[in-house]
C-alpha cells in the first residue's frame, strides 16, 4: 500500500469526500477526519477496496480546541508523514447574525479559521523537516465578493483563509512547501441544506451549480502542481474577474437572479 499520506478534514461528504477519492486514485493513503463514525467507517473501507490504499479515520469535532493536537498526535503515533494536508471542513450558520449566540459564532470561527491555522502549524513542521509538502485550503468565491446580508461572517473568514494561504507561500515556498487556496462557487452538496440556505441554493441558475467531483479534481490537480489560487470552472473564473474589476455597487442589480438573498436588505 501507498506510503504517501494525505489528511482530509470534513471527509464524510461533499467536496471533502470527492477530494479523498481523487487522492486515493492518485495513490495517496488517507487519514479521514469528520464527526460521523458510521459514514467514515464505510467510506474508508470502500476506499481501501476500490483503490488499494490505506484509509484510516478519526472521529472528532473541530469545534473542540483540543482536536488539532489530537489529530496530529494520532498521525505521529501511527508513524504517518502527512505530505498533503486538506483543510476542508466547514459549514455556515443558519440564523441571522443578531440572532446567533456568541458561542455558536466562536465555534464557527474555530472550525473555519482557528482549526485551520492550528492543523497547519502542527503539520508544517514535519513538512519543513522533509523539505516537501502541499497544503490545500478550501476557501470560496465569497472571499472575493462584496459583503453579504446573509451569513455575514462566511465571506470574511474565507478572505482570511486566502490571505493566510498567501502568507504560507511567501514564507515556505523556499522550503519545498506550497499552499493552494481553492475557491469554488455554488457546489451541489448537502452544505446549503445543513446551513439553512437551501431555498437560496434552489433559486440559483443551474449553470452556476457545479458538481463536487469536478471541483475536487481541479482542486487536487492545482494543489499537486503548487498553484497558489485555484478558482474551479470557467464560469467562476469569469465571475471572480468581474468581482475584481467592477464597482461593488453594481452587484445587487444582478444578485436577485445569480445569488438570491446575498445582498437583499
Amino acid at each position: 500500500m501507498s506510503k504517501k499520506y494525505a489528511l482530509v478534514t470534513g471527509a464524510s461528504s461533499g467536496i471533502g469526500l470527492e477530494i479523498s477519492k481523487c487522492l486515493a486514485r492518485r495513490g495517496y493513503s488517507l487519514v479521514l477526519v469528520a464527526r460521523r463514525e458510521k459514514k467514515l467507517r464505510n467510506i474508508s473501507q470502500k476506499i481501501i477496496n476500490d483503490y488499494n490504499v490505506n484509509a484510516n479515520y478519526i472521529v472528532i469535532d473541530l469545534e473542540d480546541p483540543k482536536s488539532p493536537q489530537a489529530i496530529y498526535d494520532y498521525c505521529q503515533n501511527k508513524g504517518y508523514f502527512i505530505s498533503l494536508l486538506v483543510n476542508n471542513a466547514g459549514y455556515a450558520l443558519p440564523t441571522p447574525f443578531h440572532k446567533t449566540i456568541m458561542d455558536a459564532e466562536e465555534k464557527f470561527l474555530r472550525v473555519l479559521g482557528i482549526a485551520v491555522v492550528a492543523l497547519t502549524k502542527l503539520f508544517i513542521n514535519d513538512m519543513i523537516s522533509a523539505k516537501k509538502g502541499n497544503i490545500m485550503m478550501i476557501s470560496s468565491v465569497a472571499a472575493f465578493a462584496p459583503p453579504s446580508s446573509i451569513q455575514i461572517l462566511y465571506g470574511p473568514i474565507k478572505t482570511f483563509i486566502n490571505r493566510f494561504s498567501e502568507g504560507l507561500n511567501l514564507s515556505y515556498n523556499k522550503t519545498g512547501i506550497t499552499s493552494t487556496a481553492v475557491c469554488p462557487g455554488y457546489t451541489v452538496t448537502n452544505f446549503h441544506a445543513a446551513s439553512g440556505v437551501q431555498r437560496e441554493m434552489d433559486l440559483v441558475p443551474s449553470f452556476m451549480k457545479k458538481k463536487a467531483i469536478r471541483i475536487a479534481e481541479v482542486a487536487v490537480n492545482a494543489t499537486l502542481n503548487g498553484k497558489k489560487i485555484c478558482v474551479p470552472t470557467k464560469t467562476y473564473k469569469l465571475i471572480v474577474f468581474l468581482l475584481k474589476v467592477l464597482p461593488h455597487f453594481l452587484f445587487p442589480i444582478f444578485s436577485k437572479s445569480l445569488a438570491p438573498g446575498r445582498y437583499e436588505k
